[in-house]
């Protein structure tokens, strides 16, 4: 990263705030929120809200109970352990220095979304991402699969695509087979369904690295099989606090809540309804921020950075400040880093100026 800050003085940088899903907080994080939160006061109100609820501290899980990922990736541990780290990141921008014109995330992340971008307070924010985890965890409905449609240069293959879109409609319904579409994530597909579809899709995928991938405990979001906690979450969140966002939000359609335009009940409809069983247009709405709002950074608070990749698809494909692959991208980053992941040290720490 060649740029210094001195090349960095003057205006605000606008900043596009793009808040990470479930899966990023692993063995490598354990231990990021005490780095980065440990002392602050919405963090002692978080823990307290979780010891309310018979349930361990966030402190706890992330310093005094060793990592195991069948405990900490539980929905119920691992949604608001994400949501604090994330919030941690935001919270540590200084507005003097960065304007976030926008805020958008990959799946959960939309709940992060909701309370950096205003339209929920910290704590009601927590009160979301705590439910909704618990509700899927306890339904734990279906599973997903993740599987990529690009090359290894990061560009894409749609004729990949459209054989992975052809299997997908094949095998549903072939047995007892569901399968949906989950999430556009960059250059990767997230598919969810029940365990004949998934078992049928991954046998016949020809493999690809490490992919096709099971996500572990991840039931199948952003698909019809979670009808029954679609139903479950608005009885439990009937008045959820739901306002105006400060800045605008960028939801799973590609769809702009503004602060002068936005129903609060249509965003609780949204968030409770059809964000829950359809599929989840992390591309659309990257291409929205980007093209509606222009900023000069895409950031993507911590825990982790695996939502980097998949962001940078994304820009790949949208020919963004130039871009055709990964060695571009690689080469633009080294040159003047324009998406700065803070769950990486050297990333937040230049970003921030440390």
């Amino acid at each position: 990263m060649s740029a210094s800050l001195e090349t960095r003085a003057g205006p605000r940088e606008r900043l596009l705030l793009v808040c990470p899903g479930r899966g990023t907080y692993n063995a490598a994080e354990w231990g990021y929120l005490g780095r980065r939160a440990a002392g602050a006061d919405w963090l002692a109100r978080f823990d307290a809200q979780r010891r309310d609820r018979g349930l361990p501290t966030l402190s706890a899980l992330d310093g005094d109970i060793p990592f195991r990922l069948a405990l900490h990736g539980r929905g119920d541990h691992a949604a608001p352990l994400i949501y604090a780290c994330s919030q941690a990141d935001v919270l540590a921008l200084d507005p003097e220095r960065h304007e976030i014109v926008a805020v958008t995330g990959n799946s959960m992340g939309w709940y992060t979304a909701l309370a950096a971008g205003g339209a929920l307070g910290l704590d009601d924010g927590l009160a979301l991402v705590g439910t909704m985890g618990t509700l899927m965890q306890e339904a734990m409905l279906g599973g997903q699969v993740l599987y990529p449609w690009v090359d290894d240069d990061w560009r894409p293959c749609p004729e990949r695509r459209a054989r992975l879109l052809a299997l997908i409609e094949r095998l549903h319904g072939e047995d007892g087979a569901a399968l949906y579409r989950s999430i556009e994530l960059g250059g990767m597909l997230v598919v969810g369904g029940n365990e004949a579809g998934l078992s049928r899709l991954i046998a016949a995928l020809p493999p690809v690295g490490r992919f096709p991938l099971r996500l572990h405990q991840h039931a199948a979001f952003h698909t019809p099989l979670q009808a029954p906690v679609r139903e479950r979450a608005r009885q439990a969140l009937p008045a959820a606090p739901f306002g105006r966002p400060r800045v605008p939000l960028i939801d799973g359609r590609g769809q702009i809540w503004t602060p002068w335009s936005t129903a609060p009940q249509a965003l609780w409809d949204y968030t409770l309804g059809e964000q829950l069983v359809a599929p989840y247009d992390f591309s659309a709405a990257l291409r929205v921020g980007v093209r509606e709002f222009a900023p000069d950074r895409i950031v993507i608070p911590g825990p982790g950075a695996t939502l980097g990749g998949a962001t940078a698809q994304a820009l790949i494909q949208l020919g963004w400040r130039g871009l055709d692959g990964k060695a571009g991208f690689q080469a633009m980053q080294a040159d003047e880093p324009r998406l700065i992941c803070m769950g990486l040290d050297d990333q937040r720490d230049w970003l921030l100026g440390g």
